[in-house]
């Protein structure tokens, strides 16, 4: 009895203790919890909701099917009818190309012989509510009213994933429709086959921003089609394959004693044969794929830990750096191949080829950031260019699935090959690099002529000259700064000198860069600098003399010098933020938005600006218009980014300016020190290292620096170079209400 009662007390304390420690086990809080990938589908930020991998081949997402500039990435968050689930898309752009490979589930047959003009005449299209929508890194859910049908999506690297949940005993059935298209995307030449009842393949070319987009596709089902019907061109055929310039297809299955229906479906620029080799060959474990993209982009979110109290500032700065790593996008195949822009098949050797390079917008902060976040992949992005450099003899300026776009000016891959190259990212040929960047700064195109043979571009043999002037001889630095370093000094001081030629366009009266005549003397007038003309006769893109005036990032002082002061210059600096905010013009440029007086934070030549108080001794200027701007321009709602999010270029800003540190010069190695966000921010590094940043005392009102320490060592600049933040450390801020208008103030012209 004794020995009873003891077992009994015995069994009782362990039951008690194993509760207890499964009760103090913690369980495990996904970083991916707190992005919201609906941020910026709403306004002008242009992004999208669907499911895609870390730099994924494909994106899997839904359409409206609309043609407005606000839908260009095929969703827009005001919007109540999806036309399908597309399998390309492009973030947070100004264009509207791709949505290419449609699938929609329906449970009725529908007429797919009518010539679609817009999405009224979509026969499968359907009603959905927000109410009943969902979406986390690497999936994406919403129930269909129309045919009472939920779709869930998610996504590999290279495969994209549907999961349909029918209605009970309901009909089931999958159209695809690959004349389907949005804005001036048109396809030419499509075709549909039906390889056996679990697997359709085909290909879709088409013209538009990318004006000669080939994709070819494989899809595999989880039941085995029972019917299929082919249409190609307003006209039903019979047999297995249609080719056409927009053919269609609708599949039937039977239930099979089951509601779920699930597809696969991977794509290639190369082939069918590349688009079946990169489908993943597992079996149909819908939530298998889902768990493994969630544990992979908890990974990927992982690399920058912040720790603030606020909610939705953790949603807001982790769905940043969700948005910096969607692109660019894996281009080549799973074997290598990819497709050229001169319609080659080439293999990669040792890397992964890149497309989506929106460089214009990127360079800025965005490819500096994945020198933090994805370093292995830097060097991959920089061969990818160096790849098009053999076919072209000149690097991109913006390519779309082996397409050149030319949109926007400069040449800003050589920025971000030169910041990889300063920054000791390996596994890429710098002298060929070098080679690339020398060849593409001495050619004619784009201007390049008259840059070389007047020292600027002028007004009136160019639009867009001042701005073009400015990035040309931004390059032009960049160019040099190599080439010092590889040893090459005739280059170093030719490009240098040629780094200049911002001199030439500042108008010391005005204060503004402007328009300058052949003549090298008269001005373009009459001069408004609140002025804008989209595009056409003018001479800034897309914004005005008020946002173009500031781009010399590479010789700040020089600049300063040229203002006359540092007082003249802060002072015109302040106006920026202040002045009123009206833009004048017939046809002002709608990517000028997020404005705080005439600068702009919705577009991208104004990111660097309010940095520039650092080196013109007014360091709490920085802090101020920083905060302000990390305060006004971002919020936790789809309405979140107040302009394009420009494949992350929006929002590796944030994710920087929130830290407390940004690349005002992205080519430098050197950060800017603005106002930190959070109370403590740890960047994880090569080797086990880690770089913390810790602002004491920290909230909405104490954004002004105090003091600082670096490493336990008083800190008293507003610059600090990467190669310090690899060494690993604790940056330690003070911050309080007012200014210390000392801090800061010694040794803040790092270069």
């Amino acid at each position: 009895m004794k020995n009873s009662t003891l077992l009994i007390l015995f069994l009782v304390l362990t039951v008690c203790c194993k509760e207890k420690t499964n009760k103090k086990t913690p369980t495990k809080q996904y970083i991916t919890n707190y992005v919201n990938p609906f941020i910026g589908t709403g306004g002008h930020g242009h992004t999208y909701p669907g499911a895609t991998a870390p730099f994924g081949m494909v994106q899997v997402s839904p359409d409206n099917g609309i043609s407005s500039w606000d839908w260009c990435s095929g969703y827009h968050y005001s919007d109540s009818i999806v036309a399908g689930f597309s399998h390309l898309h492009l973030s947070g752009t100004g264009i509207g190309d791709l949505a290419d490979i449609l699938l929609m589930p329906t449970n009725k047959q529908v007429d797919l012989t009518i010539n679609t003009k817009n999405r009224d005449s979509l026969a499968y299209k359907s009603s959905y509510s927000h109410s009943n929508e969902k979406a986390s890194p690497g999936y994406y859910q919403v129930f269909l009213e129309t045919p009472k049908i939920n779709v869930e999506l998610t996504s590999s690297l290279r495969t994209a994933y549907h999961k349909y949940t029918f209605s009970e005993n309901d009909n089931q059935s999958v159209v695809i429709d690959l004349g389907f298209a949005i804005n001036w995307d048109m396809p030419h030449e499509t075709a549909i086959t039906i390889e056996d009842e679990h697997t359709i393949s085909g290909y879709r070319f088409s013209k538009g921003w990318a004006k000669n987009q080939k994709v070819f596709f494989i899809a595999k089902f989880s039941k085995p089609i029972s019917e299929y019907l082919l249409f190609g061109d307003g006209k039903q055929i019979e047999g297995d394959l249609i080719e056409g310039e927009k053919v269609a297809s609708q599949l039937f299955f039977k239930s099979n004693n089951s509601d779920e229906l699930l597809v696969k479906v991977a794509v290639s620029s190369v082939s069918i044969k590349n688009a079946k080799d990169n489908l993943d060959s597992d079996e149909f474990n819908f939530e298998a794929i889902k768990t493994n993209a969630e544990t992979i982009w908890d990974t990927a979110l992982s690399k920058i830990e912040v720790e603030t109290p606020v909610d939705s500032l953790k949603t807001i700065f982790y769905t940043a750096l969700y948005h910096s790593q969607i692109a660019p996008v894996a281009y080549s195949d799973k074997n290598g191949e990819f497709r050229k822009e001169n319609d080659s098949i080439v293999t990669t050797t040792n890397y992964t080829a890149y497309s989506t390079l929106s460089l214009w917008d990127t360079f800025r902060a965005e490819n500096p950031l994945l020198t933090f976040l994805a370093p292995d992949k830097v060097s991959d992005m920089v061969n990818s260019m160096l790849a098009y450099y053999e076919t072209k003899k000149i690097l991109p300026v913006w390519t779309l699935y082996a397409n050149e776009t030319n949109t926007m000016t400069g040449y800003h891959s050589i920025p971000v090959i030169v910041d990889a190259y300063k920054k000791g990212i390996k596994g890429f040929d710098a002298e060929k690099a070098y080679e690339a960047m020398k060849q593409t700064m001495m050619q004619d195109e784009r201007g390049l002529n008259l840059y070389k043979k007047h020292g600027y571009i002028p007004y009136n043999l160019l639009d867009e000259s001042v701005t073009i002037t400015l990035e040309y001889a931004f390059d032009d630095w960049c160019i040099a700064q190599m080439a010092k370093d590889l040893g090459k000094n005739d280059d170093y001081t030719y490009f240098l000198n040629r780094s200049k030629a911002y001199q030439h366009l500042f108008d010391s009266e005005t204060g503004f860069m402007r328009g300058k005549s052949e003549d090298g003397k008269s001005w373009n007038e009459p001069f408004d600098p609140k002025h804008s003309n989209h595009r056409e006769q003018t001479d800034y893109t897309e914004g005005n003399a008020w946002q173009h005036s500031w781009f010399v990032p590479h010789n700040v002082e020089d600049f300063i010098s040229l203002h006359g002061s540092d007082a003249i210059f802060t002072n015109r600096l302040e106006q920026l933020f202040t002045e009123s905010s009206e833009i004048t013009g017939d046809n002002i440029s709608a990517d000028i938005s997020g404005l705080i007086g005439q600068y702009a934070h919705g577009n991208e030549p104004s990111h660097h600006i309010a940095y520039m108080f650092n080196k013109a001794n007014k360091p709490w200027r920085t802090q101020y218009w920083v905060h302000h701007i990390l305060d006004t321009q971002y919020n936790a709602t789809p309405n979140g980014l107040s302009g394009n999010e420009d494949c992350g270029q929006m929002s590796a800003w944030y994710a920087f300016s929130s830290i407390g540190f940004y690349p005002m010069n992205p080519a430098s190695g050197n950060y800017e020190i603005g106002s930190p966000l959070f109370e403590k921010s740890t960047i994880k590094l090569p080797e086990g290292k880690t770089f913390v940043v810790e602002a004491e005392h920290i909230s909405n009102t104490n954004f002004y620096i105090q003091s600082a320490t670096l490493n336990g060592e008083t800190f008293n600049q507003t610059s600090i170079s990467h190669q310090q933040i690899l060494e690993g450390g604790i940056l330690h801020f003070v911050m309080g209400s007012e200014p210390n208008k000392t801090w800061g103030l010694t040794n803040n012209n790092m270069n």
